[in-house]
Formats: C-alpha cells, structure tokens, sequence
C-alpha cells in the first residue's frame, strides 16, 4: 500500500491549531472523526501548532532534529513553510520539543487542548471535598479530597524544585503505588520535569538505564529494598540530585536522602513563585511523561507522553465508556497494576481525576492474594484486571467449585449455561434483549449475584481487560457468571486505549470498536483482511526520547503509528487482534503464521495448560513448549513443583496420580503425556494448512513467571528469553534428520 499525501483514506481530515488559533485544513474531504454528542464538555484552550495543508508539502530536505521517514522512497516530512520560524511537527525525540497536536475540525477531536495543571484545578473547582485518593493505614482507610490532593503536589512539585529538579529532567519512581507515587508524578510534571515510572522488578542495572536516559535529578524509592538498587548505582547517575525514599524509616542517612515528610517538609513554606511561573509557561503540546517500554524485543524506549495526549485521552475515553462525574454518582477505582505501565496511570491517575473519581489503593501483595480482600472492602464500580489476574479468580473459583456439595455444583452448571447463552444472545442484539429470560433472572438471583459479591464486584458495572491476550475460554467463563469483561486495546505509544469495547458493542475476542476521535487503518491487508494496526488521534505520542531512528520506525510519512500488531476489522468495525508482526513465525518453506491463536487454542484444548510457546521460526516444522498450572510462591512470585487444585483435579481424572510439575515434565506422566497429544490432534485438525500443525512438544520442568524472566511485567511472553533459556529442549525438537510423517508429508523412502 503506498501512501500519498492527498488520500483521504490515508491521511486524518483533521486540522491543526497554530499558535494564534487559526485551524489549517488538511487535503481530506470531509470529517471522518467520530463526535462526541455533549456540548458542554469543559475545558480549557491553549497554546498549541500549526499544520499546514498535506497537499502544499515541498519536497524539500528539513534542518530538523532527525531524518525524514522513509514510508516510501519519495516520501518525506513536510517541509518547513517558513526558515525564520521553524514549522513544529507531529513528532519530536528531544526532551524540550513541542509537536502538532492532531486536532479535529468537531467533536472529540476538536476539544480545546489543557495542561495536566488545568485538568486539575478543573477537578479541584469541581469536586474540591470529592475523596480523590484513599489507603490503608493499618486497619483504618485515610483520605485526601481532591482539594488536599492537589495541595500535596504543589508541595510536592516545589520541594522538587529546591532540591534541584531542572526543566525536562526526569523524576524516576520506583515502588508499589501509594498516595505518594501519584504525588510524585503529578508534581513532577508541575515543576517542570518528567514523571517517570520504574518497574519495581527492574535489576538495578536496568533502574540506571532507566535514569540515564532520562537525566533524572530526583528517584523516588518505597523502601530499603528500592534503595539498595539505587545505591548501587548511584555514583552512575551524574544527573541525581536527591533520592526519596517513601515508606519505612531511613535505616541509614546519608547525604541527600530523604524521608518523605523531611522531602515535604523543603517545599512547605516556600513562595509560590517560582513553581506559578513554570506552570504558566507549560504547554498541552509539551512532553511532561515518559514510559518505558518493557523491552521485550530489546531496549527499552522512552515513550514521550505531552500534557494533551494525557488530559485529552483521559476525556475522550471518560465520556466513550459513558463514566459518571462525582456530582452525580462518585466512580470508584483500585490502584493495583504496576504505575510504571500506561494503561495503570491512565485509569488510576488521569481518567479518574477526569471525572471526579475515588481511587483507592490495593496493599503491595495485591497480585499474591490480597487483591480480593481490597475488592470485597472498595466495591469497586469500574475495574481494570489483566488476563492473568482474571484466570487466578477463575481458577479460584472453579477449584471452590470442585469441592462443593453436588446439588450446589448442578445448579452453578444450570446458571452458568443460561448466563452464557442469555449473554451471547444480548451480545449479537448489541446490548438489548427485548425481554429478559425468567430462568435468567433466577440464575441471577440463586447465584449470580452471590459470585459478584464474593468477588467484590457487586457494584462494578464495566469489567475490563487489556495488556495482553486473554483466552476465550476465559471471556466464556465470565460471561456464563454474567461478568462481561470488555477487552480494551491500545499501547504506551497510544497513551493507552485506542479501541475499547462496551456493553452494547461487544463480541467475544473481539477489542472493540475506535475511541472517538481517533482512527484506525489495517495496512497492507491480505486476501483475508489481516493488515498491520495502525493509529491516528491525540493519544498517539510524541516520539522515543533521543531515539529518533526508531521513532521514524513506529510513524510513519503521514503520522500514523504502526502498531506492529496484526489486525482485521469484521463488517460490524470491531477490531480483532490476529497476531505480532515481530512474533511471526516464518517456517522454512515460507509460511506465515501467527503464533498466539495456536496458543490460546491449546490452552482451551487442554486446561492443565498455564502457559505455551510456538517454535517453528526458520524451522520445518512447528513444535510447542508447555507449561503446567502450579501453585505460586506468595512471597517471590516464583512457581512451585506443587501443581493447583483444579490441574490436580485434571490428572485425577485421567487415572493420573500426579500431584507434582516434576511428576510430568519431559514425558514422564504417560496418561498426561497423552492427554496433551490428543489435544493438539484437536487443535492441528482445525489448522488451515499442514505447515500450522504442531509436530511436537515437551513439558517443561516450571512455569513461567517474571522472577523467571520468561514474562514482562504485565504478563506478556518474551519470546526472545524463551528461547534463549531453553535452548536445548527446542534444539532437540529439531536433531532428527528426517520431518516427522504427516498425510501431506510423508517419510521419504530410505
């Protein structure tokens, strides 16, 4: 597919806000963005650019901070209009760069652009003595209204300042989310700095890559235990002016470290002079965030996140999933899922505070069990859970379920059959079924209800799902409880969510349909629809901080980001995620195949299954590595020998005694062995060609995990330390000289 400037299908009709005001057509003919339908969304205007129209570009070379994107072998960025006042454009990858924003001509699109500090005296004005952040101090819930919130940061933001934080320098956060992560962040970004969040799970060498890159003045700790990194690694960082640390006493001073009330304490009774002044000078279409991509495919980047990508896509996507402002009826939220990661501070920081909202914080061992303890307390009326914790409830829940009476376990089956098939049908009638089933009101009463309540989500109306692929058997099990997980879709790139799924539009495995105001374009599809993803809107980012060859390789010509996934969209416009580009399996004979559906089908085949990898790139024949569900260590996270309840339960069935992953791995388990054969017998007799078949496998002796390093920081597979670790058992896969025999392949004769 080649691009050209003037394709209506190819470039957004939106225009672009110069300086003064003035907006610019682009060549496109007619507004295609979706409108929001409220006149009366507040905000704010400011300063912002200027785009000139797409048809007038001059194929001229830019003195611009790096190279032009090579879409095509003609194709360049827009030239400069004029050489004394350089034309801003709609990437940047330096540290005190301004972009376009890509403004629309109505609706969403066209929404005047704010700074983070507008958005939260918006907030402030609004919902002043609204609880804005609540934690637990012992056994007793503390508050801050959002009055008190936004004094914290102004504290906060000029104690930053008297220790030294300079403009565009990066404030790095490294712990477990707290009243004090979201003070530091926001504050950062009043001062003037970057707010910068670490994975708790980062070696102290990839914390020093992390504040390198960044120039951070200031870390911001938890404990001794994030402290000891950074000291490590301190006389590294010729940046570092002070590091915090903001829960435990200090077990030792030393120079320039602070407790968090000896931090707040620096900026207390200072004017607030110098801090007004670099809020007045902030614009929407300044950098003010990075995140850090979690380097999967290498090292991470700093994705640069402006004030508008956040204040906009917060709003935008407020409105789309239709959350309700404070005033009306308070939404309430639990801060669980790592800060470091886009998707948590967009829900938990900006879309809440969009909308006057109560966030409340989980303990640090949310995700070794305690979650459902903060769930049962909060009740939660929005709730944001990444696939692996939704297969933990349900494996919860089914390993209950094992163990009760048999008239309570035939009922649950009787509820869950009509849960599931009253939910498909209101799923295919968009949201609406004209009269509610009398057996289903029953199941809701004799058990659905009960499950909501045991699980905390009795006042939880939208359940979502996002981060990583969740399996379908997954979305059933849910669905048959009347718990409809909407899948959401997006990336850091994206400031989170691009496409989003909602109770009247909503299919199984499907990530619904575009936020409005935003675009999506399927490149280069295939005979069947299946194309690269890529975005436009004003949640795409600005650029990879200092790294400006791979930002020309996530934007392209036009400005639209390439999402590296692969996607298609069915006649309705829901979005269905087919694959990675990058994850692509290309066997020696040339064939394409995407590894993920082979995955999750066997993982539906056979539900002893935790986790499966495809192997098969440059390879003849595709064979799997498979891990086994086992009990995980509270503490470190790390897998036990100790299979589950319910992968116990499997092997029983089976006439299997096995109780142990040792017991299995590598064959040994005859009767699982074959179990796990039959299942990809099931699975290869749907593939569509010989070459999508798995010829073999083996069971490996433990489960992935993130302490083991097989798994990023929110659950996604690193395929590439996969296959380093277990190199042997894949080599082995491939010594024999002969392909296996298959009806389309037989043995040669020898």
């Amino acid at each position: 597919m080649q691009l050209t400037a003037c394709e209506p299908l190819t470039m957004s009709t939106a225009g672009v806000m110069d300086p003064t005001g003035d907006v610019l057509q682009s060549c496109g003919t007619g507004d295609s963005l979706a409108s929001l339908d409220d006149p009366n969304l507040e905000s704010t205007a400011n300063d912002s650019s200027e785009e000139e129209s797409a048809c007038e570009r001059e194929e001229e070379s830019k003195a611009m901070e790096h190279s032009a994107h090579t879409q095509s072998a003609n194709a360049q960025r827009p030239a400069s209009l004029s050489l004394a006042v350089p034309e801003l454009d709609l990437w940047t990858t330096r540290r005190d760069g301004e972009v376009k924003l890509r403004m629309g001509d109505s609706g969403a699109a066209a929404e005047p652009p704010v700074t983070v500090h507008q958005a939260f005296t918006r907030a402030v004005e609004r919902f002043g003595n609204y609880t804005a952040l609540g934690w637990k101090d012992g056994e007793q819930w503390k508050k801050y209204s959002y009055r008190e919130y936004y004094q914290a940061c102004r504290t906060a933001a000029k104690s930053f300042l008297k220790i030294g934080l300079e403009r565009y320098h990066g404030v790095g956060i490294l712990g477990f989310n707290s009243p004090e992560w979201f003070i530091s962040d926001i504050a950062a970004i009043f001062a003037g700095g970057f707010a910068v969040g670490i994975y708790t799970t980062n070696s102290p060498e990839a914390c020093q890559y992390v504040a390198e890159n960044c120039q951070a003045n200031v870390l911001v700790v938890e404990n001794h235990k994030q402290l000891q990194k950074i000291l490590q690694i301190q006389d590294k960082l010729p940046h570092l002016k002070a590091i915090i640390q903001y829960k435990d006493a200090l077990k030792e001073k030393k120079p320039n470290l602070y407790t968090w009330e000896e931090f707040m304490e620096l900026g207390r009774n200072e004017p607030d002079t110098q801090l007004d002044d670099i809020i007045a000078s902030q614009k929407p279409n300044q950098c003010c965030t990075l995140i850090y991509t979690s380097g999967t495919t290498g090292q991470p980047k700093g994705v640069m996140l402006s004030h508008d990508n956040l204040t906009w896509t917060a709003l935008a996507t407020a409105h789309h999933v239709r959350l309700t402002e404070a005033d009306q009826s308070q939404e309430v939220v639990i801060s669980y899922l790592p800060l470091s990661h886009v998707a948590a501070q967009m829900i938990d920081i900006w879309i809440t505070m969009r909308v006057g909202g109560a966030t409340y914080f989980a303990q640090p061992d949310a995700l070794k069990g305690s979650l459902v303890n903060t769930l049962r307390e909060v009740r939660p009326t929005a709730f944001m859970g990444v696939p692996r914790v939704w297969e933990k409830m349900q494996e919860k829940m089914k390993a209950i379920g094992a163990k009760s009476s048999t008239v309570r376990r035939k009922v649950a089956s009787w509820a869950k059959d009509v849960g599931l098939n009253t939910n498909l049908s209101k799923m295919e009638q968009n949201g609406t079924v004209p009269r509610t089933p009398l057996n289903f009101r029953l199941a809701k009463r004799l058990v659905f209800r009960k499950v909501r309540k045991a699980l905390g989500l009795d006042r939880c109306r939208q359940c979502y799902t996002g981060a990583a692929p969740i399996t379908k058997e997954t979305l059933e099990f849910f669905l048959s409880l009347n718990i409809p997980l909407y899948e959401l879709y997006g990336m850091s790139e994206s400031t989170g969510p691009h496409t989003i799924s909602q109770p009247e539009a909503f299919r199984l495995t499907s990530c619904g349909k575009v936020i409005p105001g935003c675009q999506t374009k399927i490149f280069s599809p295939d005979a069947e629809g299946n194309g690269e993803i890529c975005f436009w809107g004003r949640h795409v980012f600005m650029g990879y901080l200092n790294m400006p060859e791979k930002t020309d390789e996530a934007l392209d010509a036009d400005g639209w980001l390439h999402s590296g996934d692969l996607g298609k969209h069915d006649k309705n416009d829901f979005l269905f995620i087919t694959g990675r580009i990058k994850e692509l399996i290309i066997t020696a004979g040339g064939e394409n195949i995407p590894p993920v559906p082979i995955e999750d089908a066997m993982k539906e085949a056979v539900p002893l299954i935790s986790n499966a990898m495809l192997i098969g790139d440059k390879r003849k024949f595709l064979s799997m590595l498979i891990t086994v569900k086992c009990q995980v260590n509270g503490e470190t996270g790390v897998p036990e020998d100790e299979l589950t309840p319910e992968a116990v339960e499997f092997c029983r069935k089976l006439g299997s005694s096995s109780t142990r992953v040792s017991d299995i791995a590598g064959g040994k388990d005859r009767l699982v062995h074959t179990a796990i054969q039959e299942g990809i017998n099931r699975v290869n007799e749907k593939a569509t060609s010989n070459a999508q078949r798995i010829q073999k496998f083996t069971v490996l002796q433990q489960d992935f995990s993130i302490p083991g390093g097989e798994l990023g920081p929110t659950m996604k597979l690193k395929r590439p330390v996969v296959m380093k670790m277990y190199k042997e058992p894949i080599e082995n896969f491939y010594r024999e000289v002969l392909t296996p025999s298959t009806p389309d392949n037989p043995l040669p004769s020898k």
